[in-house]
């Protein structure tokens, strides 16, 4: 049982359902304005705000939040004040990416001005799967929470995918593209290429545990993947449906095996790939779906993930 006098302030979404999985979800006094999951969070103080309009499109974010970061201003501003009366005894973060949630440097400045409270600041910095589970460990130890469990079931689940695809040939294993941002476009880099070859695909463009980088549409048309996955980051189903027209409407997508198949699908990144906490091993089961129908069926198609048909429109289900 944790100490009642324990109150966690949680200022990423990954750290919030880190600390939801193993138990802590009622120490938490506090989250960040993107912290939705589980849903019984929602009711707790917000602490951050954005400082740029998530609701623009994907070259005016790229570029709001470039000019943000050469005006060494961070892209998310914490809410000092409310802070202030949370008196938080820790505060989860992250030192991953500047861009997906607020630094750790910024949280270091806020904690600093406090009068009322010294909170241990927990920053998470994960890269590749390993890295979370580490973090769930380290976040259990802290707070006196025995992780074996929820650890061993989410290797569990791992080790389910690779025993299923074990049996595949080379010639099985379909290239996959993984697109974190459109436009410009970026491939997914950390723990995604990793994802991609654990459901029993050969992933292109990124590498294990580096960070995301841009992708030349040429490139993209050139390697001409079997199976290409959208996953922008930040973003739910319904803002990925939309934000896939800005590639169907490019001459270069009719030539691209992936499109012309019908193996373009579009993902819920918001929840799934983009947080790097317990529901990345949704994320493994969600690609072995897609990449492997004929042998994953975990029942996530239609919430978590969706076919495009060749012309861009969602596709309609068989029946």
């Amino acid at each position: 049982m944790v100490d009642s006098s324990v109150r966690i302030v949680s200022l990423i979404p990954s750290g919030t359902e880190i600390l939801a999985v193993l138990g802590l979800t009622n120490a938490i006094v506090g989250r960040s304005h993107e912290c939705d999951y589980p849903p019984e969070i929602q009711d707790r103080p917000v602490c951050t705000a954005a400082r740029l309009n998530s609701n623009a499109s994907s070259s005016e974010i790229h570029n709001e939040v470039n000019k943000l970061l050469q005006s060494a201003l961070s892209i998310y501003e914490i809410k000092t004040d409310t802070l202030e009366q949370l008196q938080p005894t820790h505060i989860v973060t992250q030192d991953q990416c500047d861009v997906c949630a607020v630094s750790l440097q910024e949280v270091e400045k806020a904690v600093a001005n406090l009068i009322h409270s010294s909170p241990q600041i927990i920053s998470l910095q994960p890269n590749i799967l390993q890295d979370v589970w580490t973090d769930i460990e380290r976040v259990g130890n802290i707070f006196g929470v025995d992780s074996a469990k929820v650890l061993e079931n989410l290797e569990a689940r791992v080790k389910i995918c690779q025993q299923k695809i074990q049996g595949l040939s080379l010639t099985e294993l379909p290239t996959v593209a993984c697109i974190e941002w459109t436009d410009p476009l970026m491939g997914a880099g950390n723990w995604i290429p990793e994802l991609v070859n654990l459901a029993g695909g050969q992933t292109l463009f990124s590498t294990a545990g580096e960070p995301s980088a841009s992708l030349p549409w040429e490139t993209l048309v050139a390697s001409d993947p079997d199976i290409m996955i959208l996953m922008p980051c930040g973003w739910d189903l319904h803002r990925t449906r939309q934000e896939a027209q800005l590639l169907t409407q490019r001459s270069e997508w009719t030539k691209l095996n992936a499109a012309k198949s019908g193996k373009v699908y579009i993902t819920d990144g918001n929840s799934y790939f983009n947080r790097p906490g317990p529901r990345l091993v949704d994320s493994l089961e969600i690609l072995a779906e897609m990449l492997h129908p004929e042998i994953f069926d975990y029942g996530y198609k239609g919430t978590a993930w969706e076919s495009l048909s060749a012309d861009g429109a969602m596709a309609l289900p068989i029946t």
